[in-house]
């Protein structure tokens, strides 16, 4: 009975790989929408503020790194947790594939949060007439949360490391 049951338990492992290729279609619907941005822009890129353009830049580049979080969550996920990938040899590997743990994952994760985060800090920054002090003041503490958070997190997993060298 124990067998089966780890068996069964290892075997549902699977039902994680429609999720992980859903999030590849969080991927095209992210390009999708800053090819978009992109194509707004274009016909008025003359007329446009030069402020206006900063904040469709840090748009585009929060858009780029959340994506990109997305693929390391989906390809990490998918082999720290359901299987190998079989790449082709013949293909490019991404360095990083293959060698992120679950706790490395958790690691980047934070620093993107905390990047993506500092991006659109930055944009209320650059936009300020639009935001209440109070508002603004809540957007420093939460991403100051976020970088506590991910400094902890970090430094936990470099004390348990140590531990177990």
């Amino acid at each position: 009975m124990e067998r089966f049951l780890e068996n069964l338990m290892y075997s549902l492992r699977w039902l994680l790989a429609p999720i992980y290729l859903g999030l590849s279609l969080a991927v095209i619907l992210l390009g999708l929408k800053f090819f978009q941005e992109v194509f707004h822009v274009v016909p008025i890129i003359f007329e446009i503020k030069e402020v206006d353009l900063i904040l469709l830049t840090l748009t585009l580049i929060d858009i780029a790194l959340v994506g990109g979080l997305l693929v390391m969550v989906m390809l990490s996920g998918y082999e720290n947790f359901v299987s190998t990938l079989d790449i082709n040899r013949d293909s490019e590997k991404l360095a990083w594939l293959g060698k992120i743990d679950s706790g490395g994952l958790k690691n980047k994760v934070a620093a993107s949060i905390v990047a993506i985060s500092s991006i659109h800090l930055l944009k209320v920054f650059m936009n300020p007439q639009n935001m209440g002090h109070d508002t603004i003041k809540w957007y420093v503490i939460i991403h100051l949360t976020f970088v506590g958070s991910a400094f902890a997190m970090g430094y936990l997993d470099k004390l348990t490391r140590k531990s177990d060298d």
